[in-house]
């Protein structure tokens, strides 16, 4: 079942990013002095209104408020102050589009009063997400029935709405991805507009057997480093097709599950099966070989190296044939940045770029499994949400996920399953709306 509040949540957190960086642009063109880009911020406030204000309210107002309404008469006050404000947003809007066509018409007399206009209704949304998370959301946790939950729950989860559904989902994720392409990097990745953009990118097809319970088990492992033990009998399952979270903090034992995973670390006790096969002391080699691929943590592409021979680095050991130039031109038909850079040396790559580069080298391997150490980390925040959606991307192109993450929320919140690991031992596992909707892991992983 859907949960409403996690929806929400998920779509404030959209809409958060989306104002970073509209105000991240303003201070750029401000400092810069160049033009501004008025398709980005157009894409910007398209996203704003049509999504905001037209999608992610009405939900709100017709589900949300109505219920607390009628649960906490005492609410009514703050509830009126929102739906007012969800009214007066469209107007804030419009006089933004205004301000940016002047700006643009007149960069140095009207800049400053663009920056003002923007600056107020940043503001003003702003003031509006915080009074939510703070007001009505624990509000609505602890007065909804059970029947409010399944009213509620069932609305947001009806794909079939003609003003909430699928195809309403997928022209705002168009627009957020079109936010995401064309903001500079490293606020963005920096896509320039005469990129060619490919047909929509066949179906990635990994090397697969039939699907099977685990695709990968992990059975009481143990490792040292020297004398001090950092895994402490482990036991993970990673099912065929799905993205699994491990979260944890700094010095938990994640990458060094990750590394032994992969061969890059020996283990002391303990078995890994991939495909049932026990690949405990198989060498690293053969496990890329059998279908493992590691993206490390920093992404630790080869600086010097194009962009290109990066990804081809990545198909090594099936050697060049027309199978791999096939898959060098998908990987450019899922990231167009990095067909745009591809004669570039990789180390002039922003972060999220390089990411996408790392990711893209992994998938040259043709692997099954994929192994993600800390993807997100370090990225500004409009790109950590786009590197997320990669990774539910990877899923839908067969390949299976295990990913390391100190961004719990984020992880946890697309994965199919999880697991909490702290010194060494597996602490807690479930799914990932489970994990989430855990007291535990919101005290000490989510800051709740």
């Amino acid at each position: 079942m859907t949960d409403a509040i996690s929806v929400i949540q998920r779509e404030h957190n959209g809409i958060w990013r989306v104002l970073d960086t509209a105000e991240a642009l303003a201070r750029e063109y401000r400092e810069s002095g160049t033009r501004p880009d008025r398709a980005l911020f157009a894409a910007i406030f398209d996203y704003i209104e049509l999504y905001a204000d037209r999608v992610h309210h009405p939900k709100e107002d017709d589900y949300l408020f109505r219920l607390l309404r009628a649960r906490a008469p005492e609410s009514a006050g703050v509830l009126d102050e929102l739906e007012a404000q969800h009214e007066a947003g469209p107007a804030l809007v419009t006089d933004a589009r205004v301000a940016l066509e002047r700006y643009a018409a007149d960069p140095a007399g009207e800049g400053e009063a663009f920056r003002e206009v923007l600056e107020r209704y940043l503001a003003f949304q702003r003031d509006h997400l915080r009074l939510e998370e703070k007001e009505v959301i624990p509000l609505a946790r602890k007065v909804f029935t059970e029947a409010d939950w399944r009213e509620i729950n069932r609305a947001f989860a009806d794909n079939d709405d003609p003003l909430f559904g699928e195809r309403q989902q997928d022209a705002f994720r168009d627009l957020h991805q079109t936010i995401v392409n064309y903001a500079p990097a490293p606020i963005g990745l920096g896509l320039t507009r005469e990129t060619p953009q490919g047909p929509e990118a066949e179906r990635f097809t990994p090397s697969a057997a039939p699907a099977e319970e685990a695709l990968l088990s992990v059975s009481g492992l143990e490792t040292y480093y020297g004398r001090i033990q950092a895994l402490r009998g482990v036991d993970i399952e990673v099912p065929r097709g799905q993205i699994v979270a491990l979260v944890g903090a700094n010095g938990a034992g994640k990458t060094t599950l990750l590394r032994t995973i992969s061969g890059l670390q020996p283990a002391t006790k303990g078995t890994v099966h991939f495909h049932g096969r026990d690949i405990t002391r198989m060498t690293g080699e053969r496990r890329v070989a059998g279908g493992i691929a590691q993206v490390p943590e920093g992404r630790q592409v080869f600086g010097p190296m194009s962009v290109e021979d990066n990804l081809i680095l990545g198909a090594y050991t099936r050697g060049r044939s027309a199978a791999v130039t096939r898959d060098l031109e998908h990987m450019y038909e899922l990231f167009p940045i990095l067909q745009e850079k591809r004669h570039q040396a990789a180390g002039t790559l922003s972060g999220g770029q390089q990411q996408m580069l790392a990711i893209g080298r992994a998938m040259m391997t043709r692997p099954q499994l994929m192994l993600l150490d800390e993807p997100s980390m370090g990225l500004a925040p409009l790109l950590v949400g786009e590197i997320f959606r990669i990774v539910e991307r990877l899923r839908e192109e067969g390949i299976t996920v295990l990913l390391v993450e100190q961004n719990a929320s984020g992880a946890l919140a697309i994965a199919d399953r999880g697991y909490v690991i702290e010194t060494g031992t597996i602490t807690l596992s479930g799914t990932g709306s489970e994990l989430l909707a855990d007291e535990e892991v919101k005290r000490a992983y989510l800051g709740m």
